[in-house]
């Protein structure tokens, strides 16, 4: 098992410098709250970098999982901070 597996290339990060290796990527989602860890965004990017760290998986999904959980959190930032939105029913992000 090696955390120390690089990226092919990094993965920016909204704070801190780059995620070079899956350990910073571990490092990053070990710092977020709780409650955001425990989204499935987060959950299933957890499991592709353990499985990248196991040889199980490909570092290339690991990043995605990584990339993907980011874009998402970027995206439910923003439409909170819209001026006059609501925020959406998790049943209207089922439907996306």
């Amino acid at each position: 098992m090696s955390w120390d597996r690089p990226f092919a290339q990094p993965v920016p990060l909204p704070e801190g410098p780059p995620a070079q290796t899956l350990r910073d990527a571990a490092g990053y989602i070990r710092k977020l709250p709780q409650p955001e860890r425990d989204g499935q965004e987060w959950r299933l990017a957890v499991q592709m970098l353990i499985d990248a760290a196991e040889d199980r998986g490909p570092m290339l999904f690991a990043r995605m999982g990584i990339v993907r959980a980011l874009e998402a959190h970027a995206e439910r930032d923003a439409q909170s901070r819209a001026p006059g939105s609501k925020p959406r029913s998790r049943q209207a992000e089922v439907q996306r």
